[in-house]
């Protein structure tokens, strides 16, 4: 697992702030700083929250370096998650933001691996491919067979694919924000 101090997440935070609030103001986004906690090569999700509710939400797998991750998420989740019109700059102060910095995905072999809360959870099959944060299934109050059904039809597929063939992998996230963290 991860361990990202409170400095760093703060800097994370500030960082996906920026570039959030470029992209909604049509300004350049940030240069993407270097060293320490910005290196690291990791997958990432943003989310962004007003009054509570979720107001987008984006990730990206793919372990590349963190700085340039956050930077594209923060500023793309504010138009592109289409479940969602555009964030207006008249709501950027009551938005909150929320990072998870993700391990890298593993297969399980039993549903009996995943912990509520501990992991997050990827079903495949085909060519659809659905993925829900560790946090959701918490939110929630889901049991492990919950959660695999709400992964299944976030991938498009029926509710029991998860027991006739998909393929399930979990992974882990390091999940901090505005919330829980503090305003930066």
């Amino acid at each position: 697992m991860l361990s990202i101090n409170i400095e760093e997440r703060a800097r994370l935070l500030a960082l996906a702030r920026r570039a959030l609030e470029a992209k909604v103001r049509r300004e350049a986004l940030p240069a993407s700083p270097e060293g320490g906690v910005f290196e690291l090569p990791r997958g990432a999700f943003v989310s962004i929250h007003r009054h509570g509710e979720l107001r987008g939400c984006l990730g990206r797998l793919e372990p590349e370096r963190l700085a340039d991750t956050i930077i594209h998420l923060a500023a793309v989740v504010s138009d592109s998650d289409p479940r969602f019109d555009p964030v207006r700059a008249n709501e950027l102060d009551e938005i909150d933001l929320e990072i998870s910095v993700l391990t890298p995905e593993w297969t399980i072999s039993s549903v009996d691996e995943i912990e509520i809360g501990r992991h997050g959870l990827i079903v495949e099959q085909g060519y659809r491919r659905g993925l829900l944060l560790p946090q959701v299934a918490v939110e929630h109050g889901w049991t492990v067979t919950t959660f695999l059904e709400h992964t299944c039809v976030k991938a498009g597929l029926p509710r029991d694919a998860w027991q006739r063939g998909a393929r399930l992998e979990v992974f882990e996230a390091e999940v901090f924000g505005d919330e829980n963290e503090g305003r930066v």
